[in-house]
């Protein structure tokens, strides 16, 4: 079975920043945030302060993993020229999206460098209260008018939005936001990373956003879904539930699996990450879920 992962992460320096001040490396893979708190970010053996794109590809070749969708946000750092370089190493592996803070002051000369000299098509918000930009920024629409006018330049450029929404309760969760993004710019792909994030309570929440975010031009990514729903163990039944239910509302065609690498290596096995939503699709659904739809959205431009 070919398989793409459409939500990885490399980075050669960390430089996270979120609600919690600034993000270090501190050796051995971990890393700590300005209030103290510790953070495992790389797994063993993986890297020691960066987790680079050979090291990426190492994986990817041990495991089968054809091609990655790197993409980035708050708990990393912005890593644009990396990506970028990274992308022009290895145009057959990897797609990258960019990454913009719109409330830089010279925000639109940022996204002028970046969709003009650096070519970038992918964009992703992580808007998250946590490591994203309303754990920095104080609460603001994601289809606000700010945004939206963002948005018009990516599209104009046939672009791709993705969006980290953080999880239901947060004020970066804006389910119907993204809708209005999606109907407003409707020929331009939206994804929404992790499903939109739900907790293990959160079962009926999710079951009404996929129904509200049931367009025709929005995608979910499934990366980190076990670890989301967390506690639980090998094979995550509930996380397999929640990917049942996006199955049977939104259908295998617009739904990717994905592992959050590296992080969420640190907490599961990648054999078990792969293994774990299979009997969730059937065969063919499977060439879908974990390869085509990818191929198509991010590989065939």
């Amino acid at each position: 079975m070919k398989i793409i992962d459409a939500h990885a992460h490399v980075f050669d320096v960390l430089s996270g920043f979120g609600a919690d001040g600034e993000l270090r490396a501190t050796g051995n893979g971990k890393g700590v945030w300005s209030d103290g708190k510790p953070a495992d970010i790389i797994p063993e053996g993986c890297g020691d302060r960066s987790f680079t794109a050979e090291t990426l590809l190492s994986i990817m070749d041990r495991y089968g993993i054809e091609k990655a969708v790197l993409l980035q946000g708050g708990l990393l750092g912005f890593h644009n020229y990396y990506l970028y370089e990274t992308v022009g190493r290895y145009p057959d592996r990897f797609r990258a999206a960019a990454a913009i803070d719109p409330y830089c002051r010279n925000h639109e000369d940022i996204l002028t460098n970046l969709l003009d000299n650096l070519k970038f098509r992918i964009f992703k918000f992580e808007s998250s209260t946590g490591c994203g930009l309303m754990g920095v920024h104080d609460t603001f629409p994601l289809d606000g008018e700010r945004m939206m006018s963002i948005y018009n330049r990516i599209a104009e450029r046939d672009g791709i939005l993705v969006f980290d929404l953080g999880s239901p309760g947060d004020e970066s969760h804006q389910a119907k936001a993204v809708r209005n993004i999606a109907d407003t710019f409707p020929a331009m792909p939206v994804v929404v990373c992790h499903l939109s994030s739900p907790r293990r309570n959160h079962r009926d929440i999710l079951q009404s956003e996929l129904r509200i975010m049931n367009r025709e031009n929005i995608f979910f990514d499934l990366a980190a879904l076990q670890f989301k729903t967390r506690p639980e163990d090998y094979p995550f039944p509930v996380a397999q539930d929640f990917a049942r239910l996006a199955r049977n509302e939104i259908g295998a065609d617009r739904l990717m699996w994905g592992t959050d690498a590296p992080t969420t290596l640190c907490r599961n096995r990648m054999e078990d990450v792969i293994d774990f939503l299979k009997p969730v699709f059937t065969a063919s659904e499977q060439e879908k879920f974990f390869y085509s739809n990818a191929n198509a959205l991010y590989f065939s431009k």
